[in-house]
């Protein structure tokens, strides 16, 4: 018998803006007794439900129940900045450039097998241009050296045949509304979502083809007899086969145990304004990975801007709300250099948001143990990346196999950390130096 005995459950520090504005349609279900099933997936989030909703069309009509510890987009897939990117992203870099030929292809056909996916369900589950809206994005530079990282970056793009168009100053003012910014680099094969909508819509889309539980956390996972079963607090599941969509809490399930890395970013959303901030709904990447991320959105006559800034190294896996807070200072400074307008518009909203990387940035993917499989470590970019891995996860469990699978598959595991203190001093070091680089691009 294998038995994982789940110790340490999800802490989210402070209500996600994205979360508290959006709507949902389905009840919440607990679930309060012991049952069976042909699919567990275990996590609600990008992971989770694409799993879930490619197992609908490659297995119909079988019993599919997922489990989540929290309510919908409570967690990480509600708090992110809402981006779906297609071109190179790799955060840990310190820059977007692309690197060899070959693997710039692949990532970017991969990614945009991820969004293509994503895409199909949006016009299934009838989500609104403002829940997924294709129109690309603009990495935003307010320093030379930001300016530079964009140059460097749309030549990398040229060179292998990507389209882009470059944007001055005057047009990114028309944009924001703000003078701040001295030029931007625009892609268009992104997509901007409103992350705790789409993932109520496409919960709500799968409808009665899934069992969703929701504050059901699994708290023993344990295989016996050529099953296994998920036990959380009033209840159990027991199937054939699970999927583990959790992210950076797949070693709380005994596997990839020091081989990831557990970083916070922190985000706030101000309370509805009107008439200022340029056009009505824009978003803005930094030239510098390191920088702010804003995002504006307007419904009817009211617009709010969503700030994201820092980067903290936590392996414990949770914040304090202190830390909440100061970074929401730091954010209140930085929108109001960007907003002179606005200085002191109050944020409603400010949380902290949990990213999972490997060190030599490869998901934690495959088949674990028997009939265990996992979808974790989006390294940074998980509207895409997870919904990669529950999609290759689906297909891997139910050996379907393909090119794309193969190719999925072909990659390292994530390599091993150096000892805890080692690493930990190492990360903390690298995010601070590149903090403060990073300058007025945060």
């Amino acid at each position: 018998m294998t038995q994982h005995l789940v110790e340490r459950l999800p802490v989210d520090t402070g209500r996600s803006g994205w979360e508290a504005i959006s709507h949902r349609t389905r009840p919440v279900r607990t679930l309060d007794a012991d049952g069976t099933a042909d699919w567990l997936i275990v996590g609600a989030g990008f992971a989770g439900l694409s799993a879930a909703r490619r197992l609908t069309r490659l297995c119909p009509g079988a019993r599919i129940v997922v489990l989540d510890a929290r309510e919908l987009a409570q967690g990480p897939s509600g708090r992110n900045s809402g981006f779906m990117i297609d071109v190179p992203h790799n955060l840990s870099s310190g820059e977007y450039s692309v690197g060899d030929a070959a693997g710039t292809a692949l990532e970017m056909a991969q990614n945009r097998l991820a969004i293509a996916f994503a895409r199909e369900a949006a016009i299934e589950y009838g989500m609104s241009a403002a829940t997924f809206d294709p129109c690309g994005k603009i990495n935003a530079a307010a320093t030379g050296r930001g300016l530079k990282l964009n140059e460097d970056f749309a030549r990398s793009l040229e060179r292998i045949g990507e389209p882009l168009r470059r944007i001055d100053a005057a047009e990114m003012c028309d944009i924001t509304g703000s003078a701040y910014y001295l030029g931007g680099l625009y892609t268009p094969g992104a997509v901007l979502i409103e992350p705790a909508d789409y993932i109520h819509a496409f919960a709500a889309g799968l409808g009665a083809k899934i069992e969703l539980y929701e504050n059901s956390p699994v708290v023993e996972l344990s295989r016996s007899g050529g099953a296994w079963r998920a036990r959380t607090a009033r209840g159990s599941v027991t199937a054939p086969k699970v999927i583990l969509g959790v992210n950076g809490l797949v070693q709380e399930f005994g596997h990839f145990r020091g081989r990831l890395m557990h970083v916070f970013t922190y985000a706030s959303m101000t309370a509805p304004f009107t008439g200022k901030a340029g056009r009505d709904r824009w978003a803005l990447l930094p030239a510098d990975p390191m920088g702010a991320t804003l995002r504006k959105i307007t419904a009817g006559d009211a617009s709010r801007i969503v700030i994201r800034t820092r980067f903290t190294y936590d392996p414990g896996l949770q914040v304090s709300e202190k830390r909440v807070a100061a970074t929401a200072a730091q954010q209140r400074r930085s929108f109001d250099a960007r907003f002179p307008d606005l200085a002191g518009l109050p944020f409603d909203h400010s949380w902290a948001g949990r990213i999972c990387l490997s060190r030599n940035h490869v998901p934690a993917f495959g088949e674990v143990e028997e009939g265990l499989y996992s979808a974790c470590c989006e390294n940074g970019l998980g509207t895409v990346k997870s919904t990669l891995a529950g999609m290759m996860a689906a297909d891997l469990a139910t050996g379907t196999r393909s090119d794309d699978l193969d190719r999925y598959l072909n990659q390292p595991k994530p390599s091993r950390l150096p000892p805890g203190p080692v690493a930990g001093l190492g990360a903390r070091m690298v995010i601070r130096w590149q903090e403060v680089r990073a300058g007025r691009e945060g």
